[in-house]
């Protein structure tokens, strides 16, 4: 592994969400001249450069979800169902989010039919051999992916503030293996995703039981081991289990293509302000000259 080298990953999609409802929420939409909103643009290009400061990587990437529906709908109809339909305050801002990663010469990758998460799995395994990775979400299902050379930093309140998981904060805090988190889903299931696993089985359960047994197959071998009523509960919702593991586990096969000279950090200080210009982002040319001082400084 090239230890001079440190890859982040962003989940631009999770990032630009965020930067939208936390100022959205107040009616601050930040309309340009254009009449084209900002706000989750300008937040975006805040946390990004915060990002970059706290990880002081020589490479970035940005995945995005390209389309709601992926072939987990094709495997689970009601995959992630219960999602609103996005504001139309925010509508406009998705290709304004790729232009402003574009102008930081950061590549945007995503593939139809696959989520963020899958092109965030399959970038760290092809490239965690080589160098240290960093991912940046708000999702933690990303946690699975966790290992001795890749870490997670969660979205906390504010911008630059993140709680930051490595593999063995990990372990210390949940007391399984990270990837072990898959299996923890795909028992208690995920609201979020819309997903139910089995029926009856809680966080707190699911956690202990494979804690205890360390996978799914172990478990299902162990079933007489069980309480009467979790023996009950995992035969009577067996075919959900195995779909709701399948529905937790991030696609790291994803066809997904990325040089890592295309990924390279470097900041064209007249490109990036003629597109704050063009935008008419507010508040944010400091901190561009910030990510220049530290791109000098790698």
């Amino acid at each position: 592994m090239n230890k001079e080298n440190h890859l982040l990953i962003v989940d631009g999609m999770a990032l630009l969400f965020r930067s939208f409802y936390a100022t959205s929420v107040y009616g601050q939409f930040m309309i340009n001249s254009k009449g084209i909103p900002t706000n989750a643009v300008n937040g975006l290009l805040k946390h990004l450069i915060a990002a970059i400061d706290f990880a002081k990587p020589t490479h970035v990437v940005c995945c995005w979800d390209m389309g709601s529906k992926t072939y987990r709908n094709d495997l689970f109809r009601d995959y992630k169902a219960n999602r609103p339909e996005a504001p139309i305050e925010l509508i406009p801002q998705f290709d304004l989010a790729k232009t402003v990663v574009e102008a930081l010469d950061i590549p945007n990758l995503g593939i139809e039919g696959f989520e963020a998460d899958d092109c965030i799995g399959t970038l760290t395994k092809n490239f965690e051999s080589e160098m240290k990775i960093s991912i940046l979400t708000g999702d933690k299902d990303i946690l699975q992916l966790l290992n001795e050379n890749v870490d997670v930093m969660i979205f906390q309140k504010g911008i630059g503030n993140y709680k930051h998981f490595t593999k063995q904060s990990f372990m210390e805090e949940f007391e399984i293996e990270p990837h072990m988190l898959i299996d923890v889903k795909a028992l208690m299931g995920d609201s979020s995703d819309n997903y139910p696993g089995v029926k009856g089985i809680g966080e707190k359960t699911a956690y202990k039981l494979i804690n205890q047994y360390r996978s799914i197959d172990r478990l299902l071998e162990s079933l007489d081991e069980l309480t009467k009523g979790q023996k009950s509960k995992i035969e009577n919702d067996l075919e959900m289990l195995h779909l709701s593991r399948r529905l937790a586990e991030i696609n790291c096969q994803a066809p997904l293509q990325c040089l890592l000279e295309d990924a390279l950090l470097v900041v064209n200080e007249a490109k990036v302000f003629a597109m704050i210009q063009e935008i008419e982002l507010r508040n944010v040319q400091n901190l561009v000259k910030n990510i220049l001082v530290i791109r000098e400084a790698i």
